[in-house]
């Protein structure tokens, strides 16, 4: 998808459900800087109110036909509904409509295609493209329907387009978790060497288009890019930075986060968010001026919850609130009133700098840990604990005693928790 066309897109409102956390007219403003990030011109943005699902189209037939009329008169190429569409729905429409149909998965999928750029962020990208893909066989024209005789090499006798189409996407998907094991063993290998510093972990993470990048950037004097674009920022860039106490402390700028994020993508990026779960202190960054902060924010904190961060975890998180320099003056200072009064709050603002000193000492405060030095005794047949002691440079001394190992060993809380769950 180089070439810019021209799409519409389409915000199915279905009337009675319970749990929205946006205005159907927000949502729809969100889909539209979605599909803007793929260089797309958007001729056409509609709230379409769905009063039942249509199982084979999803909107009802005089609608179809109706937005069959707008997407003939504004010339439109390329349909983006804003929510999901079973892959018959989608063939449905695409036929009705003679253009190209994408649902908000599908989108977000073509977003991250064109966003990666490390090669682990590729093959994750194309994993999620053919799960995606497999599930959509049926989404192609009559001909995945003709058979083929049989060729001795290629599948049995009678075997679908269909099938042989199905049975390349698994040899694909098997191929590139492959290569992906191969690179994520790599990374653990680099997670493991940075422990032996150690430095402390700071992870931003946050809403796309939050503001992580440009706080990375004026933090680390980083080039990251930074754009007014969703997913600007795919894969996770980490730098050391030394604090004004002289502490250094490494900081990484991940994957912006969004509402609905497609369960491939959950699961494709797992590993990359790694970094969070192994961090000492979350950055939680909130775009304070948005309209839909506090929905954005709640989304946030369900995905980490779904990635393994979970309520233990909320003393190590931090939640900027960025581009307060956006706010409106009597709305910025009530904000910063209410900031000053949390520990776990920071007005912030990566443009012009403003809460720079604050933050610093907040991260201090984060990640000042006590070093504690204790006696503790292994089991003789538990070696892979004692092999973690001495990988994590933890061990001061060690002593053979007849219940097992006597370790004196020099830690802090957090490695102390780690190795209990060992």
């Amino acid at each position: 998808m180089t070439e810019i066309r021209r799409a519409a897109v389409f915000h199915p409102n279905l009337k009675g459900r319970v749990g929205k956390r946006r205005l159907p007219e927000n949502a729809l403003l969100e889909a539209v800087s979605l599909t803007e990030a793929l260089d797309l011109e958007v001729c056409a943005a509609l709230v379409v109110p769905v009063a039942k699902p249509n199982a084979g189209e999803l909107f009802g037939s005089g609608k179809v036909a109706e937005l069959a009329a707008l997407i003939e008169a504004e010339a439109v190429e390329l349909v983006i509904i804003d929510g999901p569409l079973s892959p018959i729905q989608q063939r449905n429409l695409e036929e009705k409509w003679q253009v190209k149909v994408l649902d908000r998965t599908g989108l977000i999928l073509e977003i991250f295609g064109a966003r990666a750029a490390t090669r682990e962020g590729v093959l994750q990208v194309d994993l999620a493209h053919l799960n995606y893909q497999k599930s959509r066989l049926v989404r192609s024209w009559t001909h995945l329907e003709r058979q083929r005789g049989a060729m001795g090499t290629v599948g049995g006798p009678g075997e679908t387009q269909i099938e042989s189409d199905r049975r390349a996407i698994s040899d694909a998907i098997i191929r590139i978790r492959n290569q992906l094991e191969k690179v994520v063993k790599t990374r653990a290998l680099h997670r493991a060497s940075r422990k032996k510093i150690p430095y402390p972990i700071v992870a931003l993470v946050g809403y796309t288009n939050a503001g992580k990048s440009s706080i990375f950037n004026r933090l680390t004097g980083a080039s990251v890019l930074e754009k007014d674009m969703l997913f600007a920022t795919l894969d996770p860039t980490m730098r050391a930075i030394e604090l004004p106490n002289g502490r250094k402390v490494i900081l990484s700028d991940t994957v912006g986060f969004i509402s609905s994020l497609p369960t491939q993508l959950v699961a494709a990026f797992r590993a990359t968010l790694e970094e969070v779960l192994d961090a000492d202190l979350i950055l939680h960054v909130r775009d304070i001026s948005h309209v839909d902060t506090k929905a954005q924010a709640e989304d946030v904190r369900e995905i980490l919850s779904s990635l393994g961060v979970k309520d233990e975890k909320a003393s190590s998180m931090l939640e900027v609130w960025n581009k307060a320099d956006l706010l409106p003056d009597a709305e910025r200072e009530a904000m910063k009133t209410i900031a000053a009064r949390e520990d776990q709050i920071c007005m912030f603002s990566a443009i012009t700098g403003e809460g720079t000193e604050a933050l610093y000492n907040k991260i201090e405060a984060g990640v000042a840990q006590s070093v504690i030095e204790e006696n503790i005794l292994v089991g003789y047949a538990n070696g892979k604990s004692r092999a973690w002691l001495f990988s994590n440079n933890l061990v001061l001394a060690e002593k053979q005693l007849d219940e097992g190992y006597q370790f004196s060993v020099r830690w802090t809380e957090k490695q102390r928790s780690q190795f209990a769950r060992l």
